[in-house]
């Protein structure tokens, strides 16, 4: 969310509108069209000093594209940096608001997974590296694949206006499904929406449907023109996900079970539907939205509905899955074809550290991160190194100096704001040599 909005919203907006998608708060600003310059000085004026352009964020797409299959393998890291990476993470993690955390890195030397505390506070049951979480907004890239897919088939076009697969849009015969992916399409989230966290925050277990979900985003839409701005808005991948089920006549889980679940062998990934159950083994996740939970004691959110994030953040895995599509993602091996996933690593605005079709970018780390009440994921592909990380987390509870973000009571608030999983992850990558620093939390 920008500066100027963030001090009018709850405290729960960081979380439920899963903001963090470069790794910590705030948004990647895009440069209004209205203010590049439109003409080059006038005849016999002095020439301006050329803008520097910005690096790109990926900074060769052509070799990341044409990167084979995989050569990670299940072979453990070498010792010596397992010793790192597991110092890293035991010391981010002591400084993280969450019960239990679990670790992987698998690059072409090898693979290493680890967990850290436990599943289950209540019973002192062991983190454990089989768990499956909730993985929020990490959700949001796959939605993007099946979209990109589609329109390799020419099933659908990027640039095709949203009103022609969903009605009553306000600027929908504008707003293009490009817009709605990489954020700019200015029609605010539902999640933002006070009537929303209303009964959200009341009853957990409410079953929201999709179309209610878009309602409540349309209620407060526009925000501005089409393309004219960056706004992070979960309702933008709901219509998505609808867009989807319209061109190709399934429920959405079934599209994401064959178009890349089965092709990726994600076997421990699951589109929940309505179902507020997790697969064995799971975590219990907590947090401190909703209506019952305070500084003291957080709520336990394992079990509300999925049903209000469904295709933004409705996904379940665990963390041998991610580590494949975390590569898939950035390579696009397995996904899509090579000029479409060289479309999606320039798509990012802007262009040295912003957000794209489906995921973002810090320097040549690209992924997302996932957070909804009592979880909080990163999935990140470090496109330098062939590298993928991916930490989960059963607390979408931030810790440090947060002027906005709820902490536990005991929190000392000496640290920078961060949520579990992003402060856990930026010591991991820079054990690995390439520090991802995310954008400011608050």
């Amino acid at each position: 969310m920008s500066p100027s909005t963030r001090s009018t919203r709850p405290p729960f907006l960081a979380a439920v509108a899963a903001v963090l998608l470069l790794g910590a708060g705030g948004a990647v600003g895009v440069p209004s069209a209205a203010t590049g310059s439109a003409a080059g000085p006038a005849t016999g004026a002095a020439a301006a000093p050329a803008p520097s352009v910005p690096e790109a964020c990926v900074p060769d797409v052509d070799r990341v594209v044409s990167a084979g299959p995989s050569p990670q393998t299940a072979e453990p890291l070498p010792q010596e940096l397992t010793a790192r990476l597991d110092a890293a993470a035991r010391r981010s993690f002591a400084q993280a608001s969450a019960p239990g955390a679990v670790v992987g890195v698998s690059s072409p030397e090898g693979t290493w997974t680890q967990a850290y505390g436990v599943a289950d506070p209540a019973t002192g049951e062991p983190m454990d590296v089989d768990v499956h979480t909730r993985i929020g907004s990490a959700t949001k890239p796959f939605t993007a694949t099946l979209v990109l897919q589609l329109a390799e088939e020419g099933e659908l076009s990027l640039d095709d206006p949203i009103g022609d697969y969903v009605e009553g849009i306000p600027n929908g015969d504008r707003i293009t499904l490009r817009q709605l992916a990489d954020m700019t399409s200015g029609i605010a989230s539902y999640s933002r929406n006070e009537e929303f966290q209303k009964v959200l925050f009341a009853a957990p277990e409410t079953v929201f449907t999709p179309e209610e979900l878009v309602a409540f985003g349309v209620a407060e839409s526009p925000l501005f023109a089409p393309g004219a701005q960056f706004d992070y808005s979960n309702t933008n991948y709901v219509l998505l996900g609808l867009v989807v089920e319209q061109v190709t006549g399934r429920p959405v889980g079934e599209v994401l079970e064959a178009n890349i679940f089965d092709p990726l062998e994600l076997d421990e990934t699951v589109w929940p539907g309505a179902s507020t159950e997790l697969p064995e083994p799971f975590a219990r996740g907590f947090t401190l939205q909703g209506d019952t939970a305070t500084p003291e004691a957080p709520a336990d959110a394992t079990h509300w509905s999925p049903t209000w994030a469904f295709t933004a953040g409705g996904l379940i895995s665990d963390v041998d899955d991610l580590l494949t599509y975390g590569r898939a993602l950035g390579t696009g091996q397995g996904l899509l074809e090579a000029d479409s996933q060289r479309e999606r690593l320039m798509s990012f605005s802007p262009p040295e550290r912003g957000y794209g079709l489906g995921f973002g970018c810090i320097d040549g780390w690209v992924g997302h991160t996932g957070e909804l009440p009592g979880y909080n994921t990163t999935v990140y592909y470090d496109t330098t190194t062939d590298t993928t990380v991916v930490v989960l987390v059963n607390s979408d509870i931030a810790s440090g100096n947060c002027p906005e973000s709820p902490v536990l009571a005991d929190d000392p608030r000496t640290l920078p704001c961060s949520g579990p999983a992003t402060r856990i992850f930026a010591e991991l990558s820079t054990a690995l040599g390439h520090t991802f620093t995310p954008n400011p939390q608050e």
